[in-house]
């Protein structure tokens, strides 16, 4: 049937163009070798999974199917249904490894684990054991939520003068040196963070949730678009760090789309974690190669610096919104805090009066955001070393003085903002949810696409360019500094209405992490949208610069309005990978609803 399916798109390909026979043979040539010698396409088609469209598909298959023949992105079927479980992520092959835990009888957090672990075999460029991350968990039971930062560290040896300033004034080192190579390296918590959460709140051995990982990495995976665009665009540094461009690349050329990429060294450091649990990355040989690897290029990470790392379970933020609850990620986030901050304000407004997206709508979020971003660049740093006046950011009455602000008949700078700062549009998010009531919220990252492009000898695996979310700024709170965590833009958030869980809602995108999560809440609390509509809605975020991003679904008389409002509007793409990757899910009388943002090469996967 599928060989049968693949001739009659090809056949009609013909007829509408003639000159590009040539190039669509070669390609479904590939397309059709590929799959029908991949070992998880195998594996579905002994098993029945695709041998009609009503049983489903295999993860290679629904990976393979988010793009048409032409490479363009399906923006439709990334959504499911569970009556048991649901998992949400960036990746087909991380969201079927997820539900397959839950389906052997594992909970959320043992979902979880082996989620985030597979996403960092088939989403390299986002994530992985090189970087850190954040993890919000409730207990289903007790209702307990529980924060956990795994984020990465600066090493002791680090001081304010690191990075040799530019003279633009910009976030980024005179030398790149932030952004590539060893000196980018922060200490990472990846490992620790989810060993730990399996540890405390899983049901599963390590050895359970990793093999499926360790199956993945070895087998290999499909090279989607965005996965070989991001790989072509960081071909020369793949070349000039370390051992990524044996895994990345092939005769010296990223591997085209539809290829299967596997990455056998990484198969074999996660089996060693398997066996011997976080130390065996925290001491040993493969810390050994993790600081050979950074020093080589000007990194100062030491032995002691990866031995004393530690998870730091933190106390989420909250608030009431609309009836609501809202649990999100504290400082050294910044993200929980001012989603909190932007919901507060937008209580003051009567919001679901407003239509979606018109002038008015996005006017409106546009002021409230620039207030946010403006506190953030202020007051947001590691509260290790910064007295982040919390208490005040998240109060309600505070809000009410935000919200008189905010004229409604025109644009106005903010007082002050951030536009020094760098971020990556990078990271991974995925949502879980069970029928017990667990829940997890898990947003990690190695930083920019392909991180530091430092990939350890024989490990297999991206070390992170942390180091380049802290600011070069000695003045800022985001200062770097020694042990210092950088400040991240990682909002993680439930919604619970009435003590029960309603969504699980977070994404990637940098600094627009935190208006994509806003928009997201206030479109399920304040005009009822289902979490396919919320997530796929058109969506807006404030650049630093000044510019209102708006995506090309958004009305062309929508931003003139604004612009006449005195806003600078810059139109993007229609599904701008800019605005993030929401991947979503929301409890409903039906079941668990996964919704993956098609913004992206998500999927969700239910049970």
């Amino acid at each position: 049937m599928l060989i049968h399916s693949l001739r009659n798109i090809y056949e009609s390909k013909i007829q509408q163009n003639a000159g590009i026979v040539k190039a669509k043979m070669k390609y479904y040539s590939e397309i059709l070798k590929n799959m029908l010698f991949h070992p998880l396409f195998s594996f579905a088609r002994r098993s029945g999974m695709i041998e009609e469209e009503t049983k489903g598909r295999s993860a290679t298959m629904t990976s393979l199917r988010s793009f048409d023949d032409t490479g363009a992105m399906i923006r439709t079927g990334r959504g499911c249904v569970g009556r048991r479980g649901v998992v949400s992520s960036g990746r087909a092959e991380a969201s079927e490894i997820g539900a397959s835990i839950l389906e052997r009888g594992g909970n959320a957090i043992d979902a979880a684990v082996a989620t985030a672990f597979a996403l960092g075999v088939c989403e390299p460029n986002a994530s992985g054991i090189g970087g850190g991350g954040f993890m919000l968990l409730r207990d289903g039971r007790a209702g307990d939520v529980v924060f956990l930062d795994f984020r990465e560290k600066a090493p002791m040896a680090v001081t304010p003068d690191f990075y040799p300033r530019p003279e633009d004034g910009s976030n980024v080192a005179a030398d790149q040196s932030n952004i590539y190579g060893g000196k980018s390296v922060a200490v990472p918590g990846d490992v620790c963070g989810l060993l730990y959460a399996l540890e405390r709140y899983g049901t599963m051995t390590p050895r359970d949730v990793i093999a499926p990982a360790v199956k993945l990495a070895r087998e290999g995976y499909l090279v989607t678009p965005l996965l070989h665009e991001d790989i072509k665009a960081h071909r020369e540094q793949l070349l000039q760090y370390g051992d990524g461009w044996r895994i990345y690349l092939k005769d010296g050329a990223p591997y085209p789309v539809g290829a299967v990429l596997r990455n056998p060294d990484l198969a074999d450091t996660l089996e060693r974690i398997a066996e011997g649990g976080a130390d065996v990355f925290y001491k040993g040989d493969i810390a050994r190669r993790i600081v050979e690897a950074v020093q080589r290029d000007g990194g100062v990470m030491t032995l002691q610096d990866l031995a004393d790392y530690a998870v730091r379970v933190r106390e989420p933020v909250r608030t009431v919104y609309r009836g609501i609850e809202v649990v999100s990620s504290p400082p050294p986030s910044s993200g929980g805090t001012h989603v909190v901050e932007i919901l507060n304000t937008l209580e003051n407004f009567d919001v679901g009066a407003l239509t979606v997206n018109s002038p008015a709508y996005l006017h409106l979020f546009s002021e409230v955001f620039k207030m946010a971003y403006a506190d953030r660049a202020a007051y947001m740093g590691d509260p290790a070393f910064v007295n982040v006046p919390l208490t005040g950011l998240l109060n309600k009455d505070y809000a009410k003085t935000l919200a008189a602000r905010v004229d409604l008949t025109k644009a106005h700078a903010p007082a002050c903002g951030d536009p020094k700062q760098y971020e990556s549009i990078s990271t991974t998010h995925f949502s879980i949810g069970d029928r017990e009531g667990n829940l997890v919220a898990v947003t990690k990252t190695i930083n920019h696409f392909f991180g530091s492009c430092v990939v350890p000898e024989g490990l297999g695996f991206l070390l992170n360019d942390q180091m380049c979310d802290f600011s070069i700024d000695p003045s800022s709170p985001n200062c770097v500094l020694g042990g210092k965590i950088p400040l991240s833009s990682m909002s993680p958030t439930f919604l619970l209405r009435d003590g029960r869980p309603m969504a699980v809602v977070g994404s990637p995108g940098g600094i627009r992490i935190i208006s994509t999560v806003a928009q997201v809440v206030s479109k399920l609390a304040d005009h009822g949208m289902t979490v396919e509509e919320a997530v796929c809605s058109p969506r807006m975020a404030d650049a630093l610069d000044g510019v209102l991003l708006c995506e090309g679904r958004v009305p062309r008389e929508t931003t003139d309005a604004l612009e006449a409002m005195g806003h600078k509007v810059r139109r993007l793409d229609d599904w701008d990978r800019v605005m993030g990757s929401a991947n979503s899910i929301q409890y409903t009388k039906d079941g668990i609803v996964g919704q993956a943002d098609p913004r992206r090469d998500g999927f969700a996967k239910g049970i």
